[in-house]
C-alpha cells in the first residue's frame, strides 16, 4: 500500500535530495521500517534508542498529528499523505 511521504529539508540527504518519495505500510511503525530499507540512517534520525519518536520530529498523516492518534500504531491506506516535520525553536 503505497503512500506519498514528504521529507523535509534537512533529511533529504538521507533520501537522494527526493522531497517527496513513496513507502509502503500498514501502520505508521511499519512504513518507517521501509523508508530505513529503501534509505538506511533515515529511521535514526526519526526514533530515539527506545524506538520512541524523537521529541523534535513531528509526523502528520493527511495533516493530523499522529500524537493525536494512535502513534506510531496510526493506521495507514492507499494513497494517504505522511510528512515529516522537524520542530522548530526560536525565541
Amino acid at each position: 500500500m503505497p503512500v506519498l511521504v514528504r521529507i523535509p529539508t534537512p533529511l533529504r540527504a538521507l533520501t537522494k535530495g527526493n522531497a517527496e518519495i513513496q513507502a509502503k505500510g500498514e501502520t505508521v511503525d511499519s512504513l518507517v521500517d521501509d523508508l530505513e530499507r529503501q534509505f538506511p540512517g533515515l529511521k535514526d534520525r526519526l526514533l530515539d534508542e527506545a524506538g520512541e519518536l524523537r521529541r523534535f520530529i513531528n509526523i502528520y498523516v493527511n495533516q493530523e498529528d499522529i500524537r493525536f492518534l494512535q502513534a506510531k500504531k496510526t493506521t495507514l491506506k492507499d494513497g494517504d499523505e505522511v510528512s515529516i516535520v522537524p520542530a522548530i525553536a526560536g525565541g
